[in-house]
């Protein structure tokens, strides 16, 4: 793996940890739903998320993310549909993806 798709897993799990920092270890919806600015702030690190996962995939097109194509579709829709997109969508990444594509990047790190 060449240095540029080193850099890209790195930026996915800067920005992975960053929702964790702003999110908290208790993970209470109701203060997502109700603090409109960490929406933006973990939206923000969602988009960059799917924007480096793209720009890898375009390098390592077989590295071993499951839902890596998801993850970018997720990036578009938020940008894209932003307007669409409903609070308990993105809390289902926050809390269901984001801890898989954790442990993956760091496997392959």
């Amino acid at each position: 793996m060449d240095n540029k798709a080193k850099k890209l897993l790195f930026d996915i799990l800067s920005s992975i940890n960053s929702i964790d920092d702003y999110i908290g270890e208790t993970k209470i919806f109701k203060k997502y739903e109700n603090t409109p600015m960490l929406q933006d702030a973990v939206e923000r690190n969602i988009e960059i998320i799917g924007e480096a996962m793209n720009r890898l995939l375009q390098i390592e097109p077989n590295i071993k993310i499951s839902n890596a194509r998801r993850i970018v579709d997720a990036r578009n829709k938020i940008i894209h549909g932003y307007d669409e997109i409903e609070n308990s969508q993105i809390w289902a990444i926050i809390i269901n993806h984001l801890p898989i594509l954790k442990k993956e990047i760091e496997i392959i790190l």
